[in-house]
């Protein structure tokens, strides 16, 4: 077996495309009707009544019976929101969520030193699912299937004032031929002067008719002058801002069917690269190896972290070195990045790939130990964890989702099977 990949066990993908639909609980990174569909949350509440902070314990008496921080955190439950996906801090503290159906929730006080408010719905949108938020500019941005949206964000807004349409895309029709692999969703980051919006493909491998399909779109703040950042990208997920350098980094998921198994899934720095940074999909994956006879990968991009196939990467966030208050997170954690890995229903040597929050050390944009083609775990190490009981690989809590670092220093999680939004903080915050 050539290392990079994992063998596709006894050919589970000899399914059909409504058997797929019907295993599919939640996205994966491999080959599924919707690799980044949100998962179905377990309740449909959206916590109008509130939820005080339900401490969990750091160190559960049984193996992942519970969410699990290392020793020094304290994790806590602040809220709950239908199918949680992205997260963004407004400046006052309080968290938007972008979510896997039609709207957009706000948590008010998320990073408060007691009781978070009760979410509420902050903007409902026309067109599902509103997966990605960021904030920036004096305004919230919300991508959905078909376009990026903005409304002005006053201090302690509770609602979106004037929520516009300013930018479309996957306007085209569905690859011909397609098998059925339709990503949905749109992940968005921003800069001091620009939106990167990340746009899966409409297959697990072909040619894309649409051209904004399988890349990463960069337009102005106002939506304006969309042009292609990054190309050949089969699912730009986990899109990040680096605050220490400026750079959009996104997380990638490869493709499924191929003879010597499913690659490496990695996040990777977009604007270190030149537009148009050519991700090589589906010619192409991980260290430049051709996967289409003849196919010429000498030039397409060497993602710089790696993770075990099946990963599927949903959220990303950096820990700002500069990060102050008195929730801030220890010296060892500055400029580190913070990646969900979703898990995959997917069964590898009788295992699922279990979902769980990685830290990858970062020195500026390079990770403190470069990517070892023979092991796709020397990058990062386990932070959040417990979602997946391995007595039971069937058995799940919790698949986590976006990220984010509140205004005191605290990290939040989000969870879209079972709706909740997680806080962390060191235990002597």
């Amino acid at each position: 077996m050539r290392a990079g990949v994992f063998p596709i066990v006894g050919s589970p993908w000899k399914l059909t495309f409504a058997g797929l639909m019907f295993a599919l609980v939640a996205c994966s990174g491999g080959g599924s009707p919707s690799p980044e569909a949100p998962a179905q949350p377990a309740s449909g509440s959206n916590n109008a009544g509130g939820l005080s902070p339900t401490s969990l314990s750091s160190n559960p008496p049984v193996a992942n019976a519970a969410i699990s921080a290392p020793p020094g955190f304290t994790v806590q439950v602040i809220g709950s929101v239908s199918g949680a996906r992205e997260l963004a801090f407004v400046p006052n503290g309080d968290l938007i969520v972008g979510t896997g159906g039609g709207s957009v929730s706000i948590v008010p006080h998320a990073d408060a030193s007691g009781s978070a408010g009760a979410p509420t719905t902050f903007a409902t949108v026309g067109d599902s699912p509103a997966q990605g938020v960021a904030y920036g500019g004096g305004s919230v941005y919300v991508s959905t299937q078909h376009a990026l949206w903005r409304t002005p964000y006053h201090n302690g807004d509770q609602k979106a004032s004037a929520l516009k349409k300013i930018a479309l895309y996957r306007q085209g029709q569905v690859a011909p031929h397609s098998d059925g692999d339709v990503h949905t969703s749109a992940s968005v980051a921003l800069t001091a002067t620009n939106a990167f919006i990340g746009i899966g493909s409409s297959c697990n491998a072909c040619t894309e008719v649409d051209p904004t399909r399988a890349s990463v779109q960069r337009t102005a703040l106002d939506g304006s002058g969309m042009s292609t950042y990054s190309t050949r990208f089969r699912n730009a997920i986990a899109l990040a801002t680096n605050p220490a350098t400026g750079t959009v980094w996104a997380g990638g998921a490869g493709q499924d069917n191929l003879p010597i198994g499913h690659p490496y899934e990695f996040i990777d720095s977009l604007t270190i690269h030149t537009a148009v940074a050519d991700y090589g999909w589906p010619a192409c994956e991980e260290n430049r190896h051709a996967y289409t006879p003849g196919a010429d990968c000498s030039h397409t991009i060497i993602p710089r972290v790696e993770f075990p196939a099946y990963s599927t990467l949903i959220g990303a966030a950096f820990y700002p070195n500069s990060q102050s208050g008195p929730y801030a997170f220890p010296s060892s954690y500055r400029g580190g990045l913070f990646v969900a890995a979703h898990g995959s229903w997917h069964v590898i040597n009788g295992h699922h790939v279990a979902p769980h929050v990685a830290f990858v050390p970062m020195n500026g944009d390079n990770p403190v130990t470069p990517v070892n083609w023979n092991d796709p775990t020397k990058q990062w190490h386990d932070f959040l964890t417990g979602f997946q009981n391995n007595a039971n690989n069937d058995a799940r809590i919790g698949r986590p989702t976006g990220i984010a670092v509140g205004p005191h220093g605290s990290l939040f999680v989000a969870d879209d099977l079972s709706g909740k939004i997680y806080r962390i903080r060191p235990s002597g915050g």
